[in-house]
């Protein structure tokens, strides 16, 4: 981690892999997410790539 000149942790250095691996663990967890508030709804959750191309194709 990254401390500041008070030795307060203020951020953190990661590998490329480690980061994206990372992020993706997050995505999953949103579409995990949005999708058990979806059901919750009785609706059914869509993909974020999918709901991108149906925006693109209704414009």
């Amino acid at each position: 981690y990254i401390v500041d000149e008070k030795g307060n942790r203020v951020g953190v250095l990661l590998d490329w892999d480690d980061y994206r691996r990372l992020l993706e663990a997050l995505e999953e967890l949103e579409w995990i997410e949005a999708s058990g508030a979806a059901n919750a709804f009785g609706e059914v959750p869509v993909p974020f790539d999918k709901a991108i191309e149906e925006i693109e194709r209704s414009r």
